[in-house]
């Protein structure tokens, strides 16, 4: 069984790797532009934004959860948001994924935070009754809306010169 602890700096390579594992096995191997040094620099900077754990077993990371923090403004309370969750797929039928879940509800719990939310693409099925098992829920009638790339830069542009 792995260990669940905080990351560590010296942990930020296999964070990456495990990124782009999970990048693959969502078909979009070229999407990652993050590296070892945003890594560092965001999750071990003075005011991080973003934290992460990782599973351990034998000395090898196995496991990572990526998460910050969201905000209700119906709950009036902060949230989890977790960005990412993924397991080696050798490492996979071990409790490892259920592990890094109870840590983050544990974190929440403790902090007064009211939920902890995740999107999983609509076809990963096996992720998808592995977080109906620990009790999770779909926000049916829900869709996830983003602003990228040149829209964003457009937008951004909009707002720049109105200031």
């Amino acid at each position: 069984m792995a260990t669940i602890r905080e990351a560590q700096i010296g942990d930020c390579a296999d964070i990456l790797e495990l990124i782009q594992e999970l990048a693959d096995y969502e078909r979009e191997p070229d999407a990652v532009r993050n590296t070892v040094p945003d890594l560092e620099a965001h999750l071990f900077c003075p005011n991080p934004q973003v934290f992460a754990h990782v599973a351990e077993d034998a000395g090898q990371i196995v496991g990572v959860a990526l998460w910050y923090l969201t905000y209700s403004t119906w709950e009036g309370r902060h949230g989890i948001h977790l960005e990412d969750l993924y397991v080696r797929e050798s490492q996979r039928g071990r409790g490892t994924g259920a592990a890094l879940l109870h840590t983050l509800a544990e974190i929440a719990v403790s902090r007064g935070y009211r939920r902890v939310e995740w999107a999983v693409l609509d076809w990963n099925t096996p992720a998808i009754e592995f977080y109906d098992a620990l009790g999770a829920s779909s926000m049916d009638g829900w869709t996830t809306r983003r602003l990228d790339g040149a829209a964003l830069e457009a937008l951004g542009g909009v707002q720049a010169a109105r200031s």
